[in-house]
């Protein structure tokens, strides 16, 4: 049993940060599946901006939909979708095998959207029925206006990845969303099992936005806080409202860990990866973390619902230094949006130079 598949054997499935056209051509991505047990994929803006900007692979397509008539944004998500589709295909064995439990792939609606949940919503539904591939998910922001998009969309029957969320209080809030979504489905006679992931980010605690902690406190505050969500999930799964739910069809949805890449180079580069191994979780990890625990994680360390961890006195120092969780949890969330918004704008722009290019040669 290679690394990879210890985290398996805990009973969390590893999904692939990370999607470009060459990973699917080279076979790279086929190979990830059979050789590190990589059951899923998830992408982002920021990933697209950097796939179409890294290389030639998209400028035929990119040529040949402008001069169709077609629209920037329309562009973009021709050529997610080809990708994305031919991702999906690969992940449908594992779909197949665990009964529509795993085997996803995830692409985000228009950053722009964030505070709009009519639109996003409307979006959401449009998109999943464009890839048409049970196992895709459309990701939603857990903002405010999201929460409301994400209640309609599940009602819809449309898989969801809630995204960009950080705090337990997030998470909850994306988790009642949901719920309610599926008690609707209920009351109105419809199909429970609607799937869905929460994806809870970790390793930006750790940034800057945190401020300047002691030595000894430097790389804990997303793993701790990380233990508090996890410690509300499984308290969540084991309520008598999801057991009522699970009794008409319904499985619960399932928490995700994102950002789980080390950005503090002194730090281990599978720092997140081995503190999180959970039953019933997802971890998302960017190509580079991926082979790094291929390589040398240590999987041994399982994370468990505890309601005495993290350690009381080891927050009660986080806050003695000046950290308000739920004012930093905001303020990731609104940096997570505007960054996504960011990339999303730059993302569109390379497009359009593209053409240019393509255009002029």
């Amino acid at each position: 049993m290679n690394r990879t598949q210890r985290l398996a054997g805990v009973g969390q499935s590893v999904w692939l940060d990370n999607i470009t056209r060459g990973l699917l051509d080279s076979g790279q991505l086929q190979k990830y599946i059979a050789d590190l047990s990589v059951t899923g994929l998830t992408s982002n803006p920021s990933i697209y901006d950097k796939a179409i900007g890294g290389s030639s692979d998209y400028d035929e397509q990119i040529k040949r939909l402008a001069a169709s008539g077609a629209k920037t944004e329309q562009i973009f998500f021709d050529l997610a979708l080809d990708d994305l589709r031919r991702a999906a295909d690969l992940f449908r064995p594992t779909y197949d095998r665990t009964d529509g439990v795993d085997g996803f792939v995830s692409l985000e609606v228009s950053p722009l959207l964030a505070n709009d949940a009519a639109a996003t919503a409307a979006d959401a539904a449009r998109l999943h029925a464009m890839a048409a591939r049970s196992n895709f998910f459309i990701k939603i922001p857990g903002t405010a206006a999201g929460l409301d998009a994400i209640e309609r969309t599940i009602f819809a029957g449309v898989p969801v990845n809630v995204t960009l969320l950080f705090s337990t209080e997030q998470y909850l809030a994306a988790a009642e969303a949901y719920t309610r979504g599926i008690e609707m489905r209920v009351e109105a006679g419809l199909n429970a099992d609607v799937p869905s992931v929460a994806s809870v980010f970790v390793s930006r605690w750790d940034g800057p936005l945190a401020g300047d902690l002691p030595a000894d406190l430097r790389l804990k505050l997303g793993i701790a806080t990380a233990q508090l969500t996890y410690n509300a999930y499984t308290g969540l799964i084991h309520s008598d409202r999801w057991a009522r739910l699970m009794n008409a069809g319904a499985r619960p949805q399932r928490l995700l860990w994102a950002s789980t890449g080390t950005k503090d180079k002194t730090a281990s580069d599978v720092l997140y990866i081995e503190a999180l191994a959970a039953p019933l979780t997802v971890n998302t990890m960017p190509e580079e973390t991926l082979l790094a625990f291929a390589d040398h994680g240590d999987g041994s360390h399982t994370l468990k619902a505890d309601p005495n961890l993290p350690d009381p006195a080891l927050m009660a120092r986080f806050k003695a230094s000046g950290v308000d969780l739920t004012d930093l949890a905001r303020r990731l969330q609104e940096a997570g949006v505007e960054s996504f918004s960011s990339a999303w704008k730059s993302l569109l722009t390379r497009i359009e130079q593209t053409v240019a290019a393509t255009a002029a040669r």
